[in-house]
């Protein structure tokens, strides 16, 4: 069964919803609201899936624009990863190096190498870019 895509009905959920670039907090929460309902929905029209597509691009453009996620140094990731995992230094003993090597890995008198790093990333189940500068 081919779907057909009606621009009478898509214009329809345009102007039901009237997205428009979002521009304020409020203007966010609406919108993503909208794309969760529609996303909890069993059955998307054609028309619904392309509305749900261009909600997704403006609330992606409206935080990308006031939400940036700033790039931190090897180091800081290694650590942000340690918090989100609950671990200190000593349960990276034996994984990047001695006490001393892990010491100065995370406290960042040391440079993380690349073999340290493709090992942090096998160990956290990260992209091993995120060591390496």
């Amino acid at each position: 069964m081919t779907l057909i895509f009606s621009p009478d009905k898509y214009g329809t959920l345009l102007a039901q919803y009237q997205p428009k670039p979002i521009t304020t907090e409020a203007e966010n929460e609406r919108a993503i609201a909208i794309a969760q309902e529609l996303e909890h929905r069993v059955y998307l029209t054609q028309e619904e899936e392309t509305l749900l597509e261009l909600l997704l691009v403006l609330i992606e453009q409206f935080e990308e624009e006031n939400y940036p996620i700033p790039e931190g140094s090897p180091h800081d990731i290694l650590k942000h990863l340690m918090i989100e995992n609950n671990l200190k230094q000593e349960d990276l003993i034996g994984i990047i190096g001695s006490r001393g090597v892990v010491s100065e890995v995370v406290n960042g008198k040391r440079s993380i190498s690349k073999n340290q790093a493709k090992t942090l990333a096998q160990f956290f189940h990260v992209e091993v870019s995120l060591f390496i500068k």
